[in-house]
Formats: structure tokens, C-alpha cells, sequence
């Protein structure tokens, strides 16, 4: 690029931060495109003034991409323009993570990152705690003190009558989950099937690691039982084994999930129990 022309344009944004004037964004987010190093640093400062003013989902939506700039320094300005527009930007939350571990980063851009983080949860628990939050199951108005229990424990809103409703729901049925495994594999776990039994002494044999019958977190507020994960693999596997119309249509929404949140499920039938091993391996080279 032209050296009077770069000029103007890190003058441009310079004067565009200074003026306070949220109609500048745009034209900020422009040059946060240029291919000019300096431009774009200058450009994500900027944009970093401008927080309270300007539209936050757009300034937000500007910057995140920076966080992954060649340049350092414009990583830099990215995080400190990130971290003043708070809860606003708890989307670039696990970037910010990303970046305040890296060995491979920057001290100063570590530093940055922490300090951005900072910012954004304490933003986070002040609008939160101003919040009025009511009860998912009866409606009723939260203290602080219910809320923070149940979205710690369940990751839902409960009021404390309604917790201990959940938590012996929760208890009933885990009890007749455990009930319900009653086959043994030959590595000692206890399963609910047949078909989850091949799977158990097949994945042994192979000396593949899994975890059966687990509760994961993959989408926030949701959790999930999966028959095995692989966590070599990182792979769900799912043994579809009834063919009611319940369990179809939680087959069904279950898949979905997984879909939805881009997740490696291998699912497996009854039909397949002939030649289940054959399949569960075939299918597991693809993740190798």
C-alpha cells in the first residue's frame, strides 16, 4: 500500500476513536480489513473507545476475528478493545482463553487476554446479579442464593422446592438406570444390552479407551448420557436397541443434538450384531 495513503488511513482511524462518535464504526470495521498491520491495530483501538456508544454486536463481531491476526500487536489491541465492551463480548470468551494460555503467544498479549477475561466475567456476574431469574418449573420469583445453586448444580433456574423435586427426579432415575444394567461385559462393565455388551468386549480387545453410560455437557443448559464416548477419538458411539415410539422419537432428537453441535456419532442397531465388529472398527479407521 501506498506510504501517504497508509498514513491517512492510520490517521483516519486515530481520528475516528478520538471523536467518540458511534456513527464511525463502520468505517472503522472497514479498515479493520485492510491489509496494513498497523492500520488494523489502530482501527481495533479505535473501536475500543467506542464501547458504550457504538452497536456492541457489530463492534464485537469485528474484533473477534483479530484475535487471530498474523501481527501480535493487532492481537493485542483486539483483547483490550474486547474487554471493554464487557458482557457484550462474552462471545470471545473462549478465544480470549485460548489466547491467554498459548505458549506460543506473546507475554504482553497473555497479559492482555487475562485482563480481558476479567473484565467480560465481572461484567457477566454484575448483569446477572441484577437480573430477576424465575423458577423453570413453577415460576416463581429466584434469590440470588437459588439461582446460583440450581445453575451450579443443573445448569437450569430452580426455585429450592423445586431443586429438591429435581434432585430426587434425578436421583429416581439414575437408580433405575443402574437397575436396568444388569450384563456383565468381560472387562466387568455392567450394561443395559447385548448389543452394548459386543461393544464393551470389542473395544476392550482393541484396547480402545471408553467411557459407557456418562453425562456430558455439550450444549449449555443440556446434558446427554451417551452410551460410550472415545475419548482417543473423540466419538460418540450410540447403540440404538428398542423400537418403540417413544424411544424412536428421542432417537431421533438426540441425533439431532449431536448434528447440531458437530459432534463424530457412530450409531449401531440390533440388525447389526452380525457383523457389528466389523462395522464399529470400519468405522472408526475414518477418525485415525
Amino acid at each position: 500500500m501506498d506510504k501517504n495513503l497508509e498514513k491517512r488511513f492510520r490517521e483516519r482511524a486515530v481520528t475516528l476513536g478520538n471523536c467518540g462518535d458511534p456513527a464511525g464504526l463502520a468505517e472503522l470495521i472497514d479498515l479493520t480489513r485492510l491489509p496494513v498491520a498497523n492500520v488494523r491495530r489502530l482501527a481495533a483501538s479505535a473501536i475500543g473507545k467506542l464501547a458504550g456508544l457504538a452497536d456492541g454486536r457489530d463492534a464485537v463481531a469485528a474484533l473477534q476475528p483479530l484475535l487471530q491476526d498474523a501481527f501480535p500487536q493487532v492481537r493485542q489491541y483486539a483483547a483490550k478493545a474486547l474487554g471493554a465492551y464487557g458482557i457484550q463480548a462474552k462471545c470471545a470468551l473462549v478465544d480470549l482463553r485460548d489466547m491467554a494460555i498459548s505458549p506460543v503467544e506473546k507475554d504482553y498479549n497473555n497479559t492482555c487476554a487475562k485482563l480481558a477475561i476479567e473484565l467480560i466475567e465481572e461484567a457477566t456476574r454484575i448483569e446477572e446479579r441484577k437480573a430477576e431469574h424465575c423458577c423453570q418449573r413453577c415460576g416463581v420469583k429466584l434469590e440470588a442464593d437459588e439461582f446460583t445453586r440450581s445453575k451450579k448444580a443443573f445448569q437450569r433456574p430452580f426455585c429450592n422446592y423445586c431443586f429438591d423435586e429435581v434432585f430426587i427426579e434425578r436421583r429416581n432415575f439414575e437408580t433405575k438406570v443402574q437397575l436396568q444394567k444388569n450384563i456383565r461385559a468381560k472387562d466387568g462393565t455392567w450394561v443395559q444390552s447385548d448389543g452394548e455388551r459386543l461393544i464393551c468386549e470389542i473395544l476392550n480387545t482393541e484396547k480402545i479407551h471408553y467411557r459407557y453410560d456418562e453425562r456430558f455437557r455439550i450444549l449449555d443448559g443440556y446434558a446427554i448420557r451417551p452410551d460410550f464416548y472415545l475419548p482417543e477419538f473423540d466419538v460418540y458411539i450410540e447403540y440404538w436397541g428398542m423400537d418403540t415410539a417413544d424411544y424412536k422419537i428421542g432417537m431421533l432428537k438426540k441425533q439431532q443434538l449431536y448434528q447440531q453441535q458437530g459432534k463424530r456419532l457412530l450409531s449401531l442397531y440390533p440388525d447389526d450384531k452380525p457383523r457389528i465388529r466389523h462395522m464399529l472398527l470400519e468405522k472408526l479407521a475414518k477418525y485415525k
